[in-house]
């Protein structure tokens, strides 16, 4: 059964959970931090003693978030004005002797301006081909990276239970989602219509719902997953052969953008015997598109296969799986494929020489990637306002407020010996680049008042060099400097 949630409907379960603070904040609460924590583990046992005093909030945690079966009586409170038959109509419960339990995953989910609610199947469905997955890592990781600037269209690409057009509403005048999934698109109605955010909801595979139109923004969390050109899981796989499905996308991605325009989306490569990472994604670039691809994770052939068959519940020991996983590492086998790249991919269409960049960020990031990414684009709109050299050293730069210099040294007969240093952001990817004495030196003069070119002709009277060498060595690394946001024009 889908879910359907009329309008009446809707509002009456909405102020259902509002007045029972069944939001994250109203959770956490009544969890407290450890409970919390665990049952971000599935260790739902602490969670459920946590609950027994919650009143209808903890009817509601225990119903929703922890698959018990609660009395009628208390569910029918919990849920005023909405009857629980009503709920049940709308796909949301299930009757049973003993009362009522959740068809669907329906939790909260928010950000600093308010609560929406988020609906998506249950764990004990995660093996149906059209299984509708939840709020997981990859949606989280997706929207901390999504540029967050005002815009008039924004297009939610494969919007699964729709976590990203929830958030695209904040900062887009017009939201547009589509999915290929009737399930899906289900669940984003509802998910819409209980949070009471307006999207335009459309129907087909990739970009066919929307040809001929252009967006300011277009974001996507694709099926990403590589591997041999089968669908076993709608959310996960394209269908088409290893990466071919995102080669495809980022070719036709720039037709719909309009000019000046950023589309950001989250994929998979193939690391192929033989080629490099950077040179194939290169190739699926059209032109006129500056591109930003970040690579945040590798892994090797059976990793990769691991990781996606126990998402996908399996019992990776089961005789299904292993010769899955064993079809699926023979197809590697074939393809010549060491290993799986993952990471987040931007591209903005422009007019002016593109700006195509590849880079590995591999570990933890602790700070949000939007931000970064709306700085790097501006960065790379500077850069390109001042490719000339004379344009560059006519220019007054300072080091950014978060950049440190490091010092590091070795022990030695005689006590340290300092042997290298580099300058460091402190924030977003915390970028860090190894520096000489003479680059220390101009950095330490770089703070807004003088132009890069003076600089550089005092650094060499100090150094006793050529003013064209070092503007030579210099400014191939002020541009990385400016890139990565380590220098800031003044």
């Amino acid at each position: 059964m889908l879910p359907h949630l009329s309008p009446a409907a809707a509002e009456a379960l909405r102020t259902a959970l509002l007045r029972a603070r069944y939001t994250t904040d109203g959770v956490r609460e009544l969890l407290g931090p450890s409970a919390h924590a665990a049952l971000g583990r599935s260790e739902v046992e602490p969670a459920f003693r946590a609950s027994r005093d919650g009143a209808e909030l903890g009817v509601l945690v225990r119903l929703l978030l922890l698959g018990s079966t609660e009395p009628d009586a208390a569910v029918a409170a919990a849920l005023a004005p909405l009857p629980p038959a009503d709920a049940a109509a709308a796909g949301l419960l299930l009757q049973e002797a003993q009362g009522w339990r959740a068809a669907l995953d329906l939790r909260p989910y928010g950000d600093d301006d308010g609560d929406w609610w988020v609906l998506s199947d249950l764990d004990a469905r995660r093996q149906e081909r059209d299984h509708v997955t939840g709020v997981g890592a990859a949606s989280l990781t997706l929207a901390a990276a999504t540029v967050r600037r005002p815009v008039g269209s924004l297009l939610d690409l494969g919007t699964g239970c729709g976590v990203q057009a929830l958030h695209a509403g904040r900062h887009a005048r017009a939201v547009t989602a589509t999915d290929v999934a009737p399930r899906a698109l289900a669940m984003a109605r509802a998910t819409f219509a209980l949070s009471g955010v307006d999207v335009e909801l459309v129907d087909g595979p990739w970009l066919e719902p929307v040809a001929g139109r252009r967006f300011d923004q277009i974001v996507s969390n694709p099926p990403f997953v590589p591997g041999p050109a089968r669908v076993d899981y709608v959310y996960r796989d394209s269908g088409q052969d290893g990466d071919a499905a995102l080669a495809a996308l980022l070719r036709a991605l720039p037709e719909h953008l309009e000019p000046g325009g950023v589309a950001q989306l989250l994929g998979s490569w193939l690391h192929v015997r033989g080629e490099d990472w950077p040179d194939r994604v290169r190739s699926w670039l059209p032109d006129g598109v500056d591109a930003w691809i970040v690579q945040r994770e590798v892994s090797d052939p059976a990793l990769h296969v691991g990781t996606w068959q126990r998402d996908a519940g399996l019992d990776l020991a089961s005789p299904g799986a292993r010769e899955q996983a064993g079809a699926w590492l023979d197809w590697m086998e074939r393809e010549r494929v060491e290993a799986v790249g993952f990471g987040f991919l931007t591209l903005r269409r422009t007019d002016g020489e593109p700006s195509v960049v590849f880079e590995d960020l591999l570990g933890e990031v602790a700070d949000p990637l939007g931000p970064e990414t709306a700085g790097w684009l501006d960065r790379i709109d500077w850069l390109r306002a001042h490719a000339r050299d004379d344009a560059l050293l006519a220019a007054p730069l300072a080091v950014a407020p978060s950049v440190v210099l490091e010092t590091y040294a070795e022990p030695g007969a005689e006590g340290w010996t300092e042997v290298g240093a580099a300058v460091a952001r402190l924030d977003g990817p915390r970028w860090r680049h190894e520096v000489d004495g003479p680059a220390a030196a101009l950095l330490a003069g770089c703070q807004g008042a003088l132009a890069l070119g003076e600089l550089v002709e005092l650094l060499a009277v100090a150094h006793d060099r050529p003013a064209g060498e070092l503007v030579a060595a210099a400014l191939p690394a002020v541009r990385e400097f400016v890139r990565h946001g380590v220098l800031v024009p003044a």
